[in-house]
C-alpha cells in the first residue's frame, strides 16, 4: 500500500524549502550564506529522494493490466528523467565541486536567479502533476484490488 502521507509530506516539505530558497536567493548577499546553502542542500536531496520513490511507484504500474494505467507510469518515468537531466545540468552549472553541491558557485546572480526559478518551478510542476493525476490514479487502483478479488 501506498503511504500518500508521506508523500504528500514530502511534497509540503520540497514546495516549503523552494519557496523560502527562492525568496532569500533574490538578496545576492544571501546567497553566500551557510543558510542558503543549507536549504539548498536539503531541496537537492529531498527533490531526488522523492522523485525515486515515485519512480518506484510507477515501475510498479507499468505492470497493470491496464493501458491508462501504464501509460501514466510511462510518462511519469520519462518526466523523470528529463527532471535528472535538467536537475544535473542546472548543479553542474551553478555548483562548485563534485558531487553533492556543497557550495554555490554563482558568478551571473541574475541568470542563477532565473534558472532557479526555472528549475524549481518545473519540480513544483511535477509536484502538482503527481497530486492531481498520479496519486488518484493508485489510490483507485488499490481501493479496486480488493473488490476484483472477491
Amino acid at each position: 500500500m501506498v503511504k500518500f502521507d508521506q508523500l504528500h509530506e514530502q511534497n509540503h516539505k520540497i514546495t516549503e524549502l523552494s519557496n523560502v530558497f527562492q525568496y532569500l536567493i533574490r538578496e545576492r548577499a544571501m546567497c553566500d550564506t551557510e543558510c542558503a546553502r543549507t536549504l539548498f542542500a536539503e531541496y537537492t536531496t529531498k527533490v531526488r529522494e522523492h522523485i525515486e520513490i515515485v519512480d518506484q511507484l510507477c515501475g510498479k504500474l507499468i505492470s497493470n493490466p491496464e493501458q491508462s494505467a501504464r501509460n501514466t507510469a510511462k510518462g511519469f518515468l520519462s518526466g523523470s528523467s528529463e527532471i535528472k537531466r535538467i536537475f544535473a545540468g542546472y548543479l553542474k552549472d551553478w555548483c562548485a565541486g563534485t558531487g553533492a553541491c556543497k557550495e554555490l558557485a554563482i558568478r551571473d546572480h541574475a541568470a542563477f536567479v532565473t534558472d532557479t526559478d526555472q528549475m524549481f518551478s518545473l519540480v513544483l510542476d511535477r509536484i502538482q502533476r503527481e497530486t492531481e493525476h498520479l496519486y488518484p490514479l493508485i489510490r483507485k487502483l488499490e481501493s479496486a484490488r480488493p473488490s476484483a478479488e472477491a
